[in-house]
């Protein structure tokens, strides 16, 4: 449905995302969620998940307000988190820059978050949507262990 418009919307930003420094170190945990996203020029989201980190299971809520971007989606998305010495760094404010189109259930996107109290922690994750939005923006995220 969106084939045509989402490889238009997309190939800047595949461009970019390519040039985009790798990581620093070999990924320390992976990381899944859900969340629920609405955006008309400011957006907000709030959901949760889990981090895997040293064979243990971390459940997590989030939440975030940002700018960029316009309609409502929910958003699943997992990835690996680098720079994660102990479990304890994981929580705070993060920093987070993103992409992504979605109509019904074709969708595009990548998310990156970097914990601004932990400076060393990143996490780079790929996600699908569901609904009808655009996003394109930066947010000031929190998350925290349930």
């Amino acid at each position: 449905m969106i084939g045509g418009a989402a490889a238009l919307l997309a190939t800047p930003f595949a461009a970019w995302s390519a040039d985009r420094p790798p990581p620093r170190d070999a990924a320390v945990g992976k990381v899944r969620f859900s969340q629920i996203q609405v955006a008309f020029m400011w957006s907000g989201s709030v959901g949760g998940g889990v981090l895997s980190f040293e064979g243990r299971d971390h459940g997590f809520t989030m939440g975030g307000v940002g700018y960029g971007g316009i309609g409502a989606s929910r958003v699943e998305a997992e990835g690996e988190v680098y720079g994660l010495t102990h479990v304890g760094e994981f929580e705070g404010a993060y920093a987070q820059v993103r992409y992504g189109v979605a109509a019904g259930s074709d969708s595009l996107g990548e998310l990156w978050l970097q914990n601004v109290e932990h400076g060393g922690v990143e996490i780079r994750l790929q996600s699908r949507r569901q609904g009808l939005a655009l996003s394109l923006g930066g947010d000031a995220v929190y998350i925290r262990f349930d």
